[in-house]
């Protein structure tokens, strides 16, 4: 139930930059957004590895 939780944590935060990004197509937000979805992806792979 928790990788659960983790993943769909996690698509609600893609969905929530996505719209931002939408609404404000900037180069440097883009960058932020690509770094934070990078550093996000890690922690819960990572997350998920140890519990497995």
């Amino acid at each position: 139930m928790n990788n659960i939780m983790a993943l769909f944590a996690f698509v609600v935060l893609l969905g929530f930059l996505g719209i931002l990004l939408w609404h404000v197509p900037r180069l440097d937000l883009i960058g932020v957004v690509g770094v934070t979805v990078v550093l996000a992806g890690w922690d819960l792979i990572s997350s998920l590895r140890k519990r497995g």
